[in-house]
């Protein structure tokens, strides 16, 4: 009996896995639910990666140009497919983690990632913990938004703290759910412009745009985070080649719903705020100045109704993080040190797992009763912009390496879209370190 075939995500033609390969366990289940049940550590990559500040950047962008800069929110949402796809890959094609990659890359990369997760984890952790203080504050203004900000960390250590997966992919699910009904409501509200929709699509860079141009097509939809999405497989079960036709599938239907978000948001910022040539804050505190605004359209109900999807997006955000970089700092410290795959200590709920959860949540919380840490914003900028580059480029290297079987190597398109989105990530990364480090010295 012939076969019948698929279509890789490069482009080459892939018998599915034969018989014995498809008595693992659950891969038959997975693939006769309807495709759009088929998702799960795709909707916590995606869900992790769009905060608050992915969604005040587009709908500014769409204050601020209309729908002119549509295409460019779409093109990010493909290039966050590619990249977690090729994390994807790497994991099951290999059967090792993403950091075990970068170890075989040489020191360089062990340092930089090393270096990075620790000063990003600090910062980070201050910076989650005060978006959903402020979407807290929002909807109870009696108490403090730092006092919100602490509460919520804590909340989500408790949350991740024993490292079970299915409870948490299901909290998550709830979070971005609540996301959906919110974001995409107050999109429908506002009853878009279906023809300046369309004509949105069409690549143009308006006068004054190419940062936010490129901002939009490569900063939403987070960093580090991608590169957890291997790990997330794991914690799943979905650990061989015969779950690459369901990884992608994941993928794709998680970050067809983050494309989804984030062009409510510009829908938002076009028809509520470029329509009326107004505008609200630069930065989280923008979502309040909206929700505001929302209220005096359309009624009271939608303040607390926004606020309640800030609070999602900010809470899943801070659980994501909690719970898929801490796995990665705890393969990074178990590789460093030689323990063998089955030591407790590597996987979630172990000693580096929880160390790091630490490390995120009480440390930071100092951060908040200050106004300028100028070193940390300093390290933190300058890591931070250059990670996706770093991403790109090693999971270029990687994903043609002799680690990878043939099958599952990149085609060469693929090598193509990789090399375009490092240089796209280092034309930002330059301009954010350029930013942070010329006050310095007084440029």
């Amino acid at each position: 009996m012939e076969k019948d075939n698929e279509v890789t995500s490069q482009g080459m033609i892939e018998d599915p896995p034969s018989s014995g390969e498809r008595t693992g366990a659950g891969y038959e289940g997975a693939l006769e639910r309807p495709r759009w049940k088929i998702i799960g550590p795709g909707l916590v990559v995606a869900a992790t990666g769009i905060g608050a500040g992915d969604l005040v950047a587009t709908m500014v962008a769409g204050s601020n140009y209309g729908y002119a800069l549509l295409w460019a929110v779409i093109l990010g949402v493909v290039v966050k497919i590619a990249l977690v796809e090729g994390a994807g890959r790497w994991t099951l094609a290999t059967g090792r983690t993403i950091f075990d990659g970068w170890k075989g890359l040489g020191l360089w990369a062990v340092v930089y990632f090393g270096i990075y997760v620790v000063v990003w984890g600090f910062s980070y952790g201050a910076a989650a913990m005060s978006g959903v203080g402020l979407a807290l504050n929002g909807l109870f203004p009696a108490v403090d938004v730092r006092y919100w900000a602490m509460l919520s960390g804590v909340a989500g250590l408790l949350l991740v703290w024993f490292g079970k997966y299915k409870p948490f992919e299901n909290v998550m699910a709830v979070l971005i759910g609540v996301m959906f009904v919110t974001v995409v409501g107050s999109a429908v509200m506002t009853t878009p412009n279906l023809g300046e929709i369309a004509a949105g699509l069409v690549p143009v860079i308006p006068e004054g745009a190419v940062l936010n141009t490129l901002g939009l097509a490569g900063g939403v939809g987070g960093t580090i985070t991608l590169a957890a999405y291997g790990y997330w497989l794991t914690e799943k079960g979905w650990d061989t080649p015969r779950w690459m036709r369901v990884m992608r599938l994941d993928n794709a239907w998680a970050y067809i719903m983050s494309g989804i978000f984030v062009v409510s948001m510009l829908i938002v910022g076009a028809e509520l705020l470029y329509s009326a040539g107004m505008a609200v804050a630069d930065g989280e505190e923008g979502l309040i100045d909206l929700a505001d605004v929302l209220a005096q359209r359309y009624g009271a109900f939608m303040a607390p109704l926004f606020l309640v999807g800030f609070f999602a997006a900010t809470f899943s955000s801070v659980l994501g993080v909690w719970h898929g970089v801490s796995l990665m700092f705890a393969d990074f410290v178990a590789t460093m040190r030689g323990l063998p795959g089955d030591d407790r200590r590597r996987g979630a709920g172990g000693t580096y797992y929880r160390a790091y959860i630490l490390w995120l949540t009480f440390p930071p919380m100092a951060l908040l009763f200050l106004d300028r840490p100028i070193l940390l914003v300093v390290l933190y900028g300058a890591l931070g912009s250059l990670f996706m580059p770093f991403l790109a480029l090693t999971l270029l290297i990687l994903m043609n390496s002799k680690a990878v079987p043939a099958r599952w190597r990149n085609r060469w398109w693929v090598n193509v879209v990789l090399a375009l989105v490092a240089v796209m990530f280092l034309v930002l990364g330059g301009n954010e370190l350029v930013k942070v480090i010329a006050p310095l010295f007084g440029g």
